[in-house]
């Protein structure tokens, strides 16, 4: 497989950590160090996504020294990729957008998984030692 046939399901992150609105900051923060991420997104009672949280979120509410619930730092509205995304429209939405992390999303809408800059890292790892490029799956 060539990079330029890679779609979001061949590199993305399956094994989510996710919070919800109601978690607190210092759930998240303790979260994120456990699992070594720096995105976790946010679900509700019925594991539908409904935002995401950043270190960068994080950082904004720890230094302002205020316990909040996730919920009041997240981001909301979130562009989100589905698992046959071409990798490179997601690589250019996220450049586009600043952000360090996608959602993916099924066909239903369910969160199945999120696409990072690492993943990207790696793949132009992998093209750049000309090492076939495997998905993580």
């Amino acid at each position: 497989m060539t990079a330029t046939q890679l779609r979001v399901a061949d590199v993305m992150t399956r094994e989510l950590v996710t919070v919800t609105d109601t978690t607190t900051v210092s759930e998240a923060q303790r979260k994120m160090r456990q699992s070594n991420v720096r995105h976790l997104p946010v679900v509700d009672e019925a594991e539908r996504l409904i935002g995401i949280l950043s270190d960068r979120d994080l950082l904004g509410a720890l230094s302002a020294g205020v316990e909040a619930l996730v919920g009041w730092i997240m981001t909301p509205r979130l562009k989100r990729v589905q698992l046959d995304t071409p990798a490179h429209e997601a690589a250019r939405l996220m450049i586009a957008h600043t952000v360090g992390a996608l959602p993916v999303v099924d066909a239903k809408g369910t969160l199945v998984g999120l696409v990072t800059e690492t993943d990207f890292l790696r793949i132009a790892h992998q093209v750049l030692c000309e090492v076939p490029v495997i998905g993580r799956g």
